[in-house]
């Protein structure tokens, strides 16, 4: 079993900068790879980005991709997602998600999922 808890969401001004973090648990962790998604209000769930379980491949989202940075910290069972020059358009509820399967693009696959954090990006 993996519990995912995601920190870091809050209300951010246009060009300014966020840093989540997503902290896991359980004995089996470092073995999936780890994604974030976002949900805005009226929208489906959408794939932002995701690292394999290595930490050496990394995938985003073509609206989010040279602006957003995934990481991982195995010592620390943290999955973090540094979001900067954020728009309006970013704003959603992101989660992180944990998936065995290697298809980091399709939400289906994901085995376990975070509560989400608001992120808020005012105009």
């Amino acid at each position: 079993q993996v519990q995912l808890v995601e920190s870091g969401g809050g209300l951010v001004q246009a060009g300014g900068s966020l840093r989540l973090s997503c902290a896991g648990s359980g004995r089996t962790f470092s073995r999936y790879a780890m994604g974030w998604f976002r949900q805005a209000p009226g929208r489906e769930r959408e794939f932002v980005a995701a690292i394999g379980w290595t930490g050496d491949t990394t995938y985003y989202a073509d609206s989010v991709k040279g602006r957003f940075t995934i990481s991982r910290d195995y010592a620390k069972n943290t999955i973090d997602l540094q979001m900067n020059s954020l728009k309006p358009e970013d704003t959603a509820v992101y989660y992180c998600a944990a998936t065995y399967s290697g298809n980091y693009y399709n939400i289906d696959l994901y085995d376990y999922w975070g509560q989400g954090t608001q992120v808020t990006v005012s105009s």
